[in-house]
């Protein structure tokens, strides 16, 4: 019996696939692992249905597919399903999908009447093909969790963007206290609290009455940010604009020194990246979990990869042992 990669504690192999979404973050993760990124195609048939092949086997091994949610959402979506459901009729052991961005996570819940909560459906449908659990980064709120009928990891970006702001100000030698980090809305308090706690440093809070869909209107600023070099902490920048109207706010009523944002997915929709480009913004720093096609990449904007942290999860699921003392 070949003993390569075999867990001593199931004796299963481990093996890692990636479909179309994020193929270089999947080769990352292998790399990490030391092993080669499963073999298999991921294509189109002439008429846009979805085309999955297995060029190798996956009878009794602990497979891991990664796949971000992201646009094409719904092609995305439909990859991972049927990916899952080959592997489950190959007779995979455990099949576990790693998300490292959960499109449809803002449709939580019924925000008016007769509204569907997609987030809810989309869990199902990654149950029902096959998935025994799942493992993703910053869901847009910790309850979705709840939605799913089987275990879900649940990865946290921000103190990976700590400990770049960290060690960014140690490496200036700059002074802690001239730094204060902001919360852009009430909902992100919980994480800007930890990420300035992580750092070292105060924290404040834009209070903003959202208009309509992606349009958001500054009305104060709950804390002192007068002179300061401020960093805004949220889970994803979409259209950007909500950072860029409260980074004015905060340059023109708080009267802050400079801004930077930082964002665990970038999902950069629609004007985000003119409005980054022309805006007050000095910076913005994100996670890979989402691909910066090259049209995307502009100077402000700073991409950190997360491939590291999404391996040594991976190797926990797959040795039995808890993710969550990696961020203790």
């Amino acid at each position: 019996m070949n003993t390569t990669n075999v867990n001593p504690y199931h004796g299963k192999d481990i093996k890692i696939f990636a479909a179309n979404a994020n193929p270089q973050m999947a080769q990352q993760i292998a790399d990490h692992l030391h092993l080669p990124l499963g073999k298999s195609e991921v294509a189109c048939f002439s008429d846009g249905e979805i085309s999955v092949s297995l060029l190798e086997s996956v009878r009794g091994s602990d497979c891991f597919i990664v796949q971000s949610t992201c646009a094409p959402v719904n092609d995305n979506i439909m990859e991972l399903l049927i990916m899952m459901d080959a592997m489950k009729r190959a007779s995979a052991a455990r099949i576990t999908a790693v998300i490292p961005y959960f499109g449809y996570a803002r449709q939580d819940r019924k925000a008016k009447a007769r509204d569907p909560i997609s987030a809810k459906l989309v869990a199902d449908l990654i149950t029902a093909a096959g998935a025994d659990r799942v493992l993703s980064m910053d869901l847009h709120v910790p309850q979705l969790q709840g939605f799913f009928n089987i275990p879900v990891d649940h990865l946290l970006g921000s103190p990976m963007l700590a400990h770049y702001f960290k060690d960014r100000i140690e490496e200036r030698e700059e002074n802690i206290d001239d730094y204060v980090v902001v919360s852009p809305d009430l909902g992100s308090v919980t994480r800007a609290r930890t990420f300035a706690a992580r750092i070292g440093c105060p924290l404040a809070i834009v209070d903003k009455r959202r208009q309509k869909a992606n349009v958001s209107e500054v009305m104060n600023i709950i804390g002192d940010v007068q002179g300061k070099k401020v960093i805004l902490v949220d889970d994803m920048i979409d259209t950007a604009g909500t950072l860029c109207n409260s980074a004015n706010a905060i340059l023109e009523k708080g009267g802050a020194k400079e801004v930077v944002a930082c964002a665990t997915h970038g999902v950069l929709s629609g004007p985000a990246i003119e409005r980054i480009q022309n805006g007050p913004l000095k910076e913005v720093v994100l996670l890979d979990t989402i691909p910066l096609p090259p049209e995307k990449r502009i100077d402000k904007i700073n991409v950190l990869p997360v491939a590291p942290l999404f391996a040594e999860a991976i190797g926990r699921i797959y040795e039995d042992k808890p993710v969550s003392s990696m961020f203790k």
